[in-house]
């Protein structure tokens, strides 16, 4: 259902089932998948994709030009995958030369006012809480939970399982399956209760736990606690995932 008082630029591929509502901007170079809605004074610029039964809120601008000042005009996109919603005046912004594309995966609920920058790349199952500010080339894996206002800082990477306290400063990388807070931020414990809704055992939770006891709370310096992990405790996915994470964090992981 197309609303005549929607502007949808006649180069769009809209998806028979779509809902426009009024006042909606849709520009050249849009796909938007069946079964999705693009709700009253939603902006949606030339290079986005969106995936099937999304929803756009009202005030939110999707695939505008990007923040950053080596931008000059080249094609880029945003993806955005299957059942995500993205709430009232949340802004999403095209990629650069740099990866080409800003991408939110399946699932994901980006609330209002939230920002995601250029070149970013967000997986599956993510939820960003009101005004969370991510800035560009910020990297987000699956099932991470980011607080409200919390500010991240370009070319950050979190990992999956994650939980953040709302207003935190995110400058290090946070590796997986833990939760942080605190001003400064710093390691606040693995976070059990997610893990157990995703159906973790209570041996995985407890092995993961027993790997960051060893990171954080063993006195060793990172490398050495790495090393020492990876000698001492039997390979498992966890402890694989924990170890490669920390292996190829550029900004090094959280305190």
């Amino acid at each position: 259902m197309k609303q005549p008082l929607a502007y949808i630029h006649p180069e769009a591929k809209i998806a028979d089932n779509v809902v426009i509502e009024p006042f909606v901007i849709i520009d050249k170079n849009v796909e938007i998948g069946a079964g999705s809605r693009i709700r009253s004074n939603a902006v949606i610029l030339s290079g986005t994709r969106i995936g099937e039964n999304c929803t756009v809120f009202p005030g939110a601008v999707i695939g505008a030009e990007p923040q950053d000042l080596k931008f000059h005009g080249e094609d880029t996109c945003v993806i955005i995958g299957n059942n995500t919603t993205i709430r009232e005046c949340a802004t999403v912004h095209r990629g650069t030369a740099s990866r080409g594309k800003t991408v939110i995966g399946d699932n994901c609920l980006i609330m209002a006012y939230c920002h995601v920058a250029h070149d970013c790349i967000l997986g599956n199952n993510i939820i960003m809480s009101n005004s969370t500010q991510l800035a560009g080339e910020v990297e987000v894996d699956d099932f991470a939970v980011i607080g409200g206002g919390t500010l991240v800082h370009q070319f950050t990477h979190i990992g999956k399982h994650t939980m953040i306290q709302g207003g935190s400063k995110v400058t290090k990388d946070i590796p997986p399956f833990v939760t942080v807070g605190r001003e400064p931020i710093t390691y606040a414990g693995i976070n059990s209760i997610g893990l157990r809704r995703r159906g973790y055992t209570n041996e995985q939770i407890n092995n993961v736990q027993d790997v960051y006891r060893l990171i954080y709370n063993s006195g060793l310096n990172t490398s050495d606690a790495i090393a020492k992990i990876e000698s001492e405790f039997p390979a498992t996915a966890e402890r694989d995932e924990i170890l490669l994470f920390v292996r190829n964090s550029s900004r090094g992981i959280i305190k």
